[in-house]
């Protein structure tokens, strides 16, 4: 169901308290405002200004309706989605973009499971996507990080490929000369042929399981293959990339300053557990949330419901902060009981509740990951 969130967090509480499906009351009013509301506010403004200082900025989009709530049934309906949501950014003139969904059930994390598993199952939605995609008349480039993973996914997928006319597969480095490593690497390649040609007559790309080291990599992939035609990055976890940058071994900050600040979110899903101390039974109240995007539509801050479903709570044209997704979820459940500005607010939430990423609007060459 395509609806927006309509009336502010606090009036549809009042009007349909059942379908929180929790014990608690909303908060009463704090002095000083909403402080996640005001952030907002401060961050968008930054936005502006940065923009305006570095050139016109590239106008947003006309907004489409959110989503009330949101639970698809099964991955095959999340790759259905995201493919829908790809197809309207490349028909708005995108070109560089984002698909971010849990790979795997929320409950494994993608630091303590199986790599393989996660970087499969990667490849097996992108597939999917890809066939979707080309079923509009369009060529479909899926992108692996290198030759060995090329190689590897082709020999898994090849029977896949066969029933998929228009999607091919390759890899960030198939249209330079072959170096040491390379070399190497195809002599275990299994006779996967070379991806070159087809990445050359590709319309659209899917770029799968990049790690930060390979972002450099990345965006010289765009720059010359794709050469200005559509680039999907799919489920890479940029916000994760974004983190590294800077730290020894990684690329340098100004990989999102100058590139990933152009990859605008197509489709993003990322669910979190929160739980919050109280000084009444139960005691702790544990609870669940998710900042999701479906392009055209705008950012949303969901809240599971004890049903499964994820209801929107907040809804904003620019993107929502870490520490803001947690401060709308807070207010919605009533959780928010602490003064503005005093100890324990300070307490509860520490000196720090966005990432220099977010922060460090200034510096950014280009807006459309906020957007």
């Amino acid at each position: 169901m395509r609806l927006a969130c309509g009336a502010p967090a606090g009036a549809r509480r009042a009007a349909d308290p059942a379908a929180r499906g929790r014990a608690f009351a909303p908060a009463p009013a704090r002095p000083g405002g909403h402080g996640a509301a005001a952030r907002r506010a401060a961050r968008a403004a930054a936005a502006a200004a940065g923009a305006a200082e570095g050139g016109a900025p590239a106008a947003p989009p006309a907004r489409g309706a959110g989503r009330m709530t949101y639970r698809p049934a099964s991955y095959s309906e999340l790759v259905q989605d995201a493919s829908r949501a790809v197809l309207a950014a490349i028909a708005d003139g995108v070109a560089l973009m984002e698909v971010e969904f849990p790979a795997v059930p929320t409950n494994i994390d993608a630091y303590k499971g199986s790599s393989d598993l996660f970087i499969d199952s990667n490849i097996q939605y992108a597939l999917l996507a890809g066939k979707l995609i080309a079923a509009t008349g369009k060529k479909v480039h899926i992108v692996a990080p290198d030759l060995g993973e090329y190689a590897r996914s082709f020999k898994m997928f090849k029977s896949t490929l066969d029933l998929m006319p228009g999607v091919s597969l390759g890899h960030l480095k198939e249209a330079k000369p072959a170096d040491l490593l390379s070399g190497l690497q195809s002599l275990f390649a299994g006779g996967a042929p070379d991806p070159a040609a087809a990445g050359a007559a590709a319309d659209v790309f899917i770029v799968a399981n990049v790690t930060g080291v390979e972002l450099p990599a990345l965006e010289e992939y765009t720059l010359t293959v794709a050469a200005g035609k559509p680039v999907v990055t799919w489920n890479l976890e940029l916000d994760t990339l974004r983190g590294d940058l800077g730290l020894l071994g990684y690329p340098p900050k100004d990989v999102h300053y100058r590139f990933l600040s152009r990859v605008r979110a197509a489709f993003f899903l990322r669910a979190r557990d929160y739980s919050k101390s109280v000084a009444a039974a139960p005691f702790i109240i544990n609870y669940s949330g998710a900042l999701f995007r479906e392009y055209p539509g705008p950012w949303q801050v969901l809240l599971k419901q004890d049903s499964g479903d994820y209801a929107c709570i907040a809804e904003d044209a620019v993107r929502y902060n870490l520490g803001d997704v947690k401060e709308e979820l807070m207010a919605a459940m009533g959780l928010n009981t602490e003064e503005a500005g005093s100890t324990m607010a300070f307490l509860r939430r520490g000196y720090k509740t966005s990432t220099w990423f977010e922060d460090d609007a200034e510096l950014e060459q280009h807006k459309d990951w906020r957007l």
